[in-house]
């Protein structure tokens, strides 16, 4: 039965203003055309280059040490020495911990501290220690932060606590982004992934993320083109312009193609920047360069 606007929460009230309806068989025939029509065209050195410059370059591994880290950071460095005709990846995402090490280590500019923060990659703790965690990550050096929703609480109808949440950590950050992952292989539907999707970016998103690359599937192109859609409707409804990063299982150049066309088809070429568009990936870096420079190279 449809609730009146009177018994209606906030959120509910903010979703209804959208389509979130969707179609998964729709979706997927829209997005194999999009590709198949699209996809090649942006086969291109220069459009290469672009990617190469959106990459959050991500290290998340349990094994991750200081020095390993500090290491990882040193590439980043070495990178401009050895390619300075090219522009440097976007940032380096770290766990929180370790946010200090590539403050003190990072040597060139313009690339950030991004931190996996808020209980990562579950999301399973309490929300002060997902403000304690974010907060002290931030004050060893984090320029931006990427969280996972609830999705326990999303998916059992728990919208308020889930969005409240996401307000707390926002106001946590201040002036520095942060990125909402939405585990979109957990959220398993087209209307779940346009409804997290709305929900983040009301509650202070700057970015949406699809996946932590914790859990299967990661990052899909229906996936991506649903939150891309969302972004577009937040935009003419607010004027407000939220990123997008897919992440997690971005494994060959053509993955990241894909990604850039779905980018530019829905939301167009003003957010094809790293700006408002960010890859969450480790391996891709070294596939890109090896086919920008035309030779193998295992540079990271």
């Amino acid at each position: 039965m449809e609730k009146n606007e009177s018994t209606k929460t906030k959120y509910e009230s903010a979703l209804a203003k959208y389509n979130t309806n969707l179609n998964d068989a729709d979706i997927a025939n829209k997005v194999a055309k999009l590709i198949a029509e699209k996809s090649s065209e942006n086969d291109t050195e220069e459009i290469k280059k672009i990617l190469f410059h959106c990459i959050d370059l991500t290290t998340l591994n349990t094994t991750d040490s200081d020095e390993s880290v500090m290491n990882f950071t040193k590439r980043v460095n070495l990178f401009d020495e050895q390619f300075p005709d090219l522009d440097n990846v976007a940032a380096i995402c770290v766990y929180p911990n370790f946010a200090e090490i590539v403050r003190s280590t990072l040597e060139v500019e313009n690339v950030n501290i991004a931190c996996v923060s808020g209980g990562f990659p579950s999301s399973q703790t309490f929300t002060e220690v997902k403000i304690a965690e974010t907060a002290m990550a931030l004050m060893e050096g984090a320029d931006e932060i990427d969280i996972v929703i609830s999705v326990g609480k999303f998916l059992s109808g728990d919208y308020e606590n889930m969005c409240d949440e996401i307000q707390e950590l926002k106001d946590t950050c201040k002036k520095h982004h942060l990125k909402v992952i939405l585990e979109t292989g957990a959220l398993k539907t087209a209307s779940n992934i346009m409804k997290a999707s709305l929900l983040s970016m009301y509650s202070g998103a700057d970015f949406i993320k699809t996946s932590t690359g914790k859990q299967q599937p990661a990052a899909t192109p229906e996936a991506a083109y649903v939150m891309c859609t969302a972004i577009k409707a937040y935009y003419e409804e607010t004027g407000n312009k939220i990123g997008f990063k897919p992440a997690g299982g971005i494994n060959t150049v053509e993955d990241a193609i894909t990604y850039y066309t779905i980018v530019k088809e829905v939301l167009g070429e003003e957010w094809l920047n790293n700006s408002l568009f960010r890859i969450g990936t480790s391996r891709l870096a070294n596939l890109l360069l090896s086919e920008i420079k035309g030779e193998s190279i295992n540079f990271f």
